[in-house]
């Protein structure tokens, strides 16, 4: 339990009896005397929640309110922002989903998620109009490939697709033996082992502009080496083997670019000049290479040398475009 459990908890046991002893509390929230006490000084100091001592029942209660003024009531509940983003995000998706053969179940699973909304003491229609969740741009993926995609990876059957090369902006014929769907920066990944390359790959499956379900089965490989393949680079591109990149931001962003998890075994630190330096482990760079780019001047690549290069080699390409 929270503290902000606690405290409509706290409230909810003066609003019921005439006095509420110290044991009672204890108990009820199931935390030691002196975090009671500290929750009931910050109601008291914070909140301004009239809590007295009463001695004569030996509890706490809410002093009377003067004649003509209300009764004491906390601020209305609030959500957290993980939970807010959680149910915005489903009420923007359940509102804006195209009609199918979920039509006749999607309206009592949006009328939930408008009543858990409605639970923050605010209406659906304020914070709609208050609190917006921005789609990303990214391209969307074709229904019917990611149904029949989908279907392959439950059913565990290989497909036969036509993968567009970005790089080279050629269509390749892969056979796949799907592993799983992961949902990564709002773009649908599929992980799944390449017969044509024999080995593990991942493939955005906007990238897919064909796909058949073979009645071959799918090769199974085990979680913990998709993780450790597909996990252990920068982002969640293929590469059981790692490199470490080292980057270095200017003093002027540095506090920013610290609040940023590019990995979940990044090392950073600051130098004598208040610069970040920044350690993350990654495998194939285009994606790292793309992150770094958004900073333009205020980040440089230290190490490695043929990642420097990469990204020198890019910058000077599009100061190019601009010279006379």
């Amino acid at each position: 339990m929270d503290r902000t459990e606690r405290f409509y908890m706290i409230d909810q046991l003066l609003q019921q009896r005439r006095s509420t002893s110290m044991k009672l509390l204890i108990s009820e929230l199931e935390v030691s005397k002196s975090t009671v006490k500290r929750d009931l000084t910050y109601m008291r100091d914070r909140l301004y929640a009239p809590i007295v001592w009463d001695s004569r029942f030996r509890g706490y209660r809410y002093e009377e309110p003067k004649p003509g003024f209300p009764r004491f009531s906390l601020p209305g509940l609030w959500f957290n922002s993980s939970e807010l983003h959680a149910l915005l995000t489903m009420e923007h998706l359940l509102e804006h989903l195209q009609p199918g053969f979920l039509t006749s179940h999607i309206d009592p699973l949006r009328n939930r998620v408008r009543r858990l909304l409605e639970k923050g003491d605010h209406s659906v229609a304020e914070l709609v109009r208050r609190i917006r969740i921005v789609p990303g741009t990214n391209p969307q993926v074709d229904s019917a490939i990611f149904q029949t995609v989908s279907d392959a990876v439950l059913g565990r059957l290989q497909i036969d697709a036509c993968y567009l090369n970005r790089g080279t902006n050629q269509s390749v014929t892969r056979y796949i033996s799907p592993q799983r769907l992961v949902y990564y920066n709002e773009i649908w990944y599929l992980d799944g082992w390449c017969h044509l390359r024999e080995g593990l790959r991942t493939f955005r499956l906007s990238n897919l502009t064909a796909v058949a379900i073979t009645d071959l089965n799918a090769i199974d490989i085990d979680d913990e080496v998709l993780d450790s393949e597909l996990k252990a680079g920068f982002g969640i591109f293929v590469g059981g083997e790692t490199r470490q990149a080292v980057l270095r931001f200017d003093a002027h962003v540095s506090r920013w670019v610290m609040q940023e998890t590019w990995h979940s075994n990044q090392t950073s630190e600051l130098d004598e000049k208040g610069r970040l330096v920044l350690t993350i482990p990654y495998s194939n760079d285009p994606e790292l290479a793309m992150r770094i780019l958004q900073y333009g001047a205020a980040a440089e690549v230290l190490e490695p040398a043929d990642l420097r290069d990469k990204i020198a080699a890019k910058l000077l390409h599009a100061s190019a475009l601009y010279q006379k």
